[in-house]
């Protein structure tokens, strides 16, 4: 029942907990086609060099132990014992001391020479009618009781895993007669037949004491895996689960599902967060907010060109809708803004203006947009929102001189976000919205996590919730991640991602894009100077460890490996995302002052008097991701 219906849990989890069984239940299910990865490949390998003596603990390494090992293994080739052997030269010298000595004897076996030790004579003649030597003792030829159980024993002894094929070539017996001696050893729980290989399709027949080795080995690893991951592994894992550094695939549905409420600078949505995950954001961001699939909805400002907003499914949002995190403003226009959209219901920037008694048109751009940053306002357009970051819009030269179109800050159909309250969700299914949202964004949910997204109750408020998505399955309790709390839920998916390892490359990402976890959910590591999560700010991460963050200035860099050539290159990519970087400071320091500053005047930067600038030659690739 522990394996057949907990399906839900992770593989690591799922294994291990198969291998703790009782050894009869154990290879009952090992008898099953279906549970061939029980058992751990490597550890496999592992077992089987060490029985035939090819791991390095185990070679041989005097007179005695080369003698050991062809009672163990039995009969080898010089190049099969020199294999074996801990100082490959002695290997000649040790095996004529031992045939000089009477305690071996170079013997012609399965069509060819091999060295047999003097006490598998009379067992090998019996077995595969090998012919003795002259002059061997009497002793070594007295018959024994089971020469085919013996020889098929030692074999399956001496390996892992093994087919009837397998044996009967090594042997030099049919495979027949294999096939019976098997069966006999069976029948004395010597041995057993099932399916143990990952990956493979015939039956095999396995030692049962080196099944036990098997299994305690498998075991280790899958502890190994099921222990807490560092914090390198989960900055690799989190821009994969995000899609991010691989070719962009992903529809906008499914991004924004992703990103639903993360609160991100609309400064680098469009540039960096979008252009990341997708072939062509600006255009299918506009249609479907066009269409009314998608909304957006301002969170908070930042100074005053910049400020955060967050995406949204026009039909989830009335259960992840933000709880109101800002005061609205009174003010007279204010007032006459909302007001009109109260009655007329969405409007375009003239018919507000009008409402707000006319005057300076920035005047009441600007009151508009403070209802977007306590997200009373927003629009079915971000065109708005784009100009609003890129420049402010030059006011009449006469006050009383209405525009012939409205500021560019200011177009488009403005709407209350009441009007997307469609329905009244509980607090129970705002919770499992916002635990799914989250599950989807980061694979595993921390304490961290909900605190870097600001979730009204905090993790104490979602506790209860996602204990009852553990009864039922749908996800893992465990200690996932290093440092990041006790208590931590995961999808079953997200938490054998996160175990695997491989390599991701370098990917530069803006430093508030919810794939860079520094800053958040990680703290920064230790370096000189003080990177932020700041909009325009950028990172480059390589797998999973932070190389070097660059200011949105791009005149300021911090750095966080002592691999000189690896940061260059990192600061390298960051400057051709950024575009117009000039550095002129690596942590506290000049650049150049720095060690540094010969690695990146070898990665295609020039000294200027202000810094470091990308020279045209080495700036090959802006938009590198």
């Amino acid at each position: 029942a522990s394996f057949m219906y907990e399906y839900d849990a992770p593989v690591a989890e799922r294994r291990a907990a198969a291998l703790t069984l009782d050894r009869t239940l154990l290879a009952d299910l090992l008898g099953e086609p279906a549970f061939r990865e029980l058992l751990d490949a490597d550890a496999i390998a592992s077992v089987e060099a060490d029985l035939q003596h090819l791991s390095v603990d185990r070679q041989v390494r005097s007179l005695d132990g080369m003698s050991d090992l062809l009672r163990d293994v039995g009969p080898l080739s010089l190049e099969e014992a020199t294999a074996r052997t801990n100082e490959p030269d002695d290997t000649a010298a040790l095996l004529d001391e031992l045939t000089r000595s009477g305690r071996a004897f170079l013997l012609r076996v399965n069509g060819a020479d091999r060295y047999v030790a003097a006490e598998d004579i009379a067992r090998l003649r019996d077995a595969i009618g090998v012919e003795p030597p002259l002059g061997i003792a009497a002793d070594f030829l007295k018959p024994v009781e089971d020469p085919l159980g013996d020889v098929v024993g030692r074999y399956a002894r001496s390996h892992g895993p093994f087919t009837e094929a397998e044996a009967a070539e090594a042997t030099g017996l049919p495979a027949s007669t294999i096939d019976e001696v098997l069966g006999r050893l069976e029948g004395l729980g010597k041995v057993s037949a099932g399916a143990y290989r990952p990956g493979g399709t015939e039956r095999e027949w396995v030692s049962n004491n080196v099944l036990r080795r098997l299994r305690r080995r498998s075991l280790a690893s899958l502890t190994q895996q099921i222990e807490a991951t560092d914090h390198t592994a989960y900055a690799r894992f989190l821009p994969m689960w995000q899609k991010l550094g691989q070719e962009p695939s992903a529809s906008l549905p499914d991004i924004v599902t992703q990103l639903s409420g993360a609160a991100i600078p609309a400064s680098v949505l469009d540039a960096d967060v979008l252009e990341a995950r997708l072939e062509n954001p600006q255009r299918d961001l506009d249609s479907a907010l066009a269409t009314g699939d998608i909304v957006w909805v301002g969170r908070e400002p930042l100074g005053t060109r910049d400020g955060k907003v967050s995406l949204y499914l026009r039909d989830a949002y009335p259960l992840l809708a933000p709880h109101a995190l800002h005061d609205m403003p009174d003010g007279r226009i204010h007032m006459a803004l909302v007001t009109h959209l109260e009655q007329r219901g969405a409007s375009f920037f003239p018919d507000l203006y009008s409402s707000a008694g006319g005057g300076d048109p920035d005047d009441v751009a600007n009151a508009l947009w403070d209802l977007v940053w306590c997200g009373v306002m927003t629009s079915d357009s971000i065109g708005a929102l784009r100009a609003f970051t890129r420049k402010r819009h030059s006011r009449p030269t006469s006050r009383r001189q209405l525009p012939s179109t409205p500021p560019p800050h200011g177009a488009g159909r403005w709407y209350l976000t009441e009007s997307l309250l469609t329905f009244t969700p509980s607090p129970e299914e705002r919770a499992l919205a916002t635990i799914d949202t989250l599950l989807d964004r980061y694979g595993i949910i921390t304490r961290d996590v909900v605190l870097a997204e600001g979730v009204t109750g905090g993790f104490t408020g979602m506790y209860a919730a996602l204990s009852s998505l553990e009864d039922i399955g749908r996800v893992r309790r465990g200690y996932f991640v290093d440092g990041l709390g006790a208590a931590q839920f995961g999808l079953p998916g997200a938490i054998d991602r996160l175990r695997t390892p491989y390599e991701s490359g370098l990917v530069v990402l803006a430093a508030t894009d919810p794939a860079s976890p520094f800053g958040s959910v990680i703290p920064w590591p230790e370096t000189d100077g003080r990177p932020t999560r700041t909009a325009g700010a950028r990172v480059a991460i390589e797998n999973g460890s932070l190389v070097a963050w660059m200011d949105s200035s791009g005149r300021r860099a911090c750095i966080f490996s002592d691999d000189l050539l690896q940061v260059a290159a990192a600061i390298n990519s960051l400057a051709r995302v950024h575009g117009r970087a000039s550095l002129s400071h690596i942590g506290t320091r000049p650049v150049h002052d720095h060690e540094l500053a010969a690695g990146l005047l070898g990665h295609g930067f020039v000294s200027g008097y202000k810094g470091f600038t990308l020279s045209p030659s080495g700036d090959t690739n802006r938009r590198a991701k």
